[in-house]
């Protein structure tokens, strides 16, 4: 860990580089889309879908957010984040004009690229949809890499579901859209339970199939466990663990999960690195 630490150490990730905001989206009542274009002598950005950056709001502190943009614009960084605590609501406050301190990329990616061939199941709870959002553009952009591909989303309530507008593009393209809500109102006309419930209606070949996750670690768990008992083998499982995330590369420690580091050895696993760390209660 020491070297690892030393070798990102030198290419000083601790400095914050300036972007301007140009955009922000009102998803939710607490979740905005802040896009974001560089500023004075910062550089267009290359990551891969699945990476985080550290968000600085100036005077206040810095959060970890995955990105959840295209992957082909380098142009441009979207990050969609909720507001929970005080850097958070100060990041949700910008306004276009504003300036954001940067750094990264930093993490572990959705190894989508070595899955071209497959099925794709992409398994998402409320928020979670925001660090899935790449991956699927970048299914989007190669679709004749990948068999059946299905999106299984599930939020709280209908009006916390994330990038609802997207929907019909994403089925136009060839992605099947499951959606499901645990408490319906009047208005809602689709499915009603937990989005484990959606596995088995996913249009996949259960033994050739890879799924991608990112959501409650609890939601994450059951789900595992379903598309296990669907046939889905647990080393084409791959899970996002953005949990207690603080300086990015490894030196602090907050994030350790067991012998991980969720912020280098992550935030991205293969389920059977970490499946038997989130069954452990208060790790």
């Amino acid at each position: 860990m020491a070297s690892k630490a030393a070798d990102v150490i030198g290419t000083q990730p601790l400095l914050p580089q300036p972007w301007v905001v140009s955009e922000v989206t009102r998803e939710t009542d607490d979740v905005v889309t802040l896009t974001m274009d560089p500023g004075s002598g910062a550089a267009p950005m290359v990551f891969r879908p699945g990476q985080f950056n550290m968000l600085y709001a100036f005077g206040v502190g810095e959060v970890p957010i995955s990105i959840s943009g295209d992957p082909a614009h380098e142009a441009q960084l979207i990050h969609t984040l909720r507001a929970v605590g005080f850097v958070t609501r100060a990041l949700c406050a910008l306004q276009p004009g504003d300036l954001i301190g940067v750094r990264g990329p930093y993490g572990s990616h959705w190894p989508i690229e070595q899955h071209a061939g497959r099925d794709i199941v992409l398994v998402a709870g409320g928020i979670g949809l925001a660090p899935l959002r790449p991956a699927i553009y970048h299914i989007l952009s190669h679709r004749d890499r990948y068999g059946e591909v299905a999106l299984l989303y599930g939020a709280r309530k209908p009006d916390e579901l994330l990038f609802p507008d997207e929907f019909d593009a994403w089925r136009k393209a060839g992605i099947q859209v499951e959606i499901t809500v645990d408490n319906a109102d009047a208005c809602w006309e689709g499915r009603v339970g937990v989005v484990t419930t959606l596995i088995r209606h996913g249009r996949f070949e259960r033994t050739a199939a890879s799924a991608f996750m990112c959501g409650p670690e609890v939601m994450m768990r059951f789900a595992a466990q379903e598309l296990e008992n669907q046939g889905v083998t647990p080393d084409k499982v791959f899970v996002s663990m953005e949990r207690n995330m603080k300086c990015a590369i490894g030196l602090c420690g907050h994030c350790q999960l067991g012998p991980e580091f969720i912020c280098t050895d992550g935030a991205v696993f293969a389920l059977p690195r970490v499946q038997r760390l989130m069954t452990i209660r208060e790790l």
